[in-house]
């Protein structure tokens, strides 16, 4: 008999239950129920709890009077974290205001950005057409900049600007509303750039800690998405990473994403997360410069998940195992997963066409 039930739990406005996204986070959380030894039911229904402990997989960061509302109280409560403000889940986090007098939302940490400065790439979050075109007119004085929307995933809502007329008709697409509730970003941009994917997780007291990196691919609609993630996942207590057969950026990568999460904990003591996870920059500025810097954090199911839950199993079926290689693909056509594939979806997506997704765990030389 199971002793809890992991539920589904669906945040986000339009949710499109034949969509790859819902989908795959259904098959990974039925797969943290096989973990877990508990019963999966399915999506959540308020006031419709079985006996025993319920753990929440959600679609984003949950803000934290409403996890208290469902029962989530800590990070044994769910696959990704609780945040006392929306923007801390966001992209908006990264970079402090353009100036003091900026507008910012409630709960807004000015010192934060100090704390971030040497972590992060150069750059501003904006709440105010005026200070995103300030920020921006900063920012293209070293070169080209980067637009993002602060709730964008995936690579979605980004926009490369060579001068500030570029800017102000990309600006343009983001609706009043969104820009004041959400913010921008306005980013340095680096060439030749790759993303390192830094971050650590625990799921019913089993730990796991990886590095990597993540690659981007074409949609159906002509634009650079990501396409998955290729890490080096460890097992809690065989020690840390062995950072002496890192990279130097690696090793960079690896510091500012503990230094971002250090300072974020500090900032915000209401923050709790099981999964956290560090995308961090490394390419070069207009001028060759080399450049290193966390670009966001996810706290919430995300690319890299299924990855993540298949070195979970493997570290579970095989308690001598302490190093796994954990991967996985997004495709964006109908294609045959290679032999030892988790599949989460292959299918027609409503609104992102014909995809196939697949996660691969390698141990020792061969699918684990």
């Amino acid at each position: 008999m199971s002793e809890g039930q992991v539920i589904l739990l669906s945040r986000r406005r339009g949710v499109e239950k034949m969509g790859h996204d819902y989908l795959s986070r259904a098959h990974a959380a039925a797969r943290l129920a096989d973990l877990l030894g508990y019963a999966y039911a399915g999506d959540y229904r308020e006031r419709r709890f079985a006996a025993g402990h319920a753990y929440f997989v959600p679609d984003d960061t949950l803000h934290a009077d409403d996890a208290v509302r469902i029962g989530v109280l800590s990070d044994r409560d769910l696959f990704g974290g609780v945040a006392p403000h929306a923007f801390v889940a966001t992209k908006a986090l990264t970079h402090g205001t353009v100036s003091a007098e900026a507008h910012a939302p409630a709960g807004w940490v000015p010192a934060l950005a100090a704390q971030l400065e040497d972590a992060v790439l150069y750059g501003f979050t904006a709440f105010a057409r005026g200070d995103a075109r300030l920020a921006a007119r900063r920012v293209l004085q070293r070169g080209r900049a980067r637009l993002k929307r602060a709730v964008g995933t995936g690579g979605a809502g980004q926009t490369v600007v060579a001068d500030i007329d570029e800017f102000d008709a990309a600006l343009a697409a983001v609706d009043d509303a969104e820009l004041q509730a959400c913010g921008v970003v306005v980013e340095q941009n680096l060439e030749e750039a790759v993303t390192y994917s830094i971050g650590h997780l625990q799921v019913g007291g089993r730990r796991i800690a990886y590095y990597g990196t993540q690659h981007t691919v074409r949609n159906h609609h002509g634009h650079d998405v990501y396409g998955g993630s290729e890490l080096v996942v460890m097992r809690d207590g065989a020690g840390p990473p062995e950072r002496a057969d890192m990279s130097a950026a690696l090793r960079a990568a690896l510091t500012r994403a503990q230094r971002y999460e250090a300072a974020v904990v500090r900032a915000f003591p209401r923050f709790f997360a099981s999964r956290h996870n560090y995308d961090v920059a490394c390419g070069r500025d207009a001028d060759d410069g080399m450049h290193i810097g966390v670009l966001e954090q996810s706290w919430r199911f995300g690319g890299a998940s299924p990855a993540e839950i298949a070195a979970l199993h493997a570290f579970e079926r095989d308690p001598g195992l302490h190093r796994v290689r954990a991967s996985t693909h997004e495709i964006y056509d109908d294609v045959e997963p290679p032999r030892g594939a988790i599949v989460s979806f292959r299918g027609d997506d409503p609104n992102a066409g014909r995809m196939t997704k697949y996660s691969l765990v390698d141990a020792h030389g061969h699918p684990a």
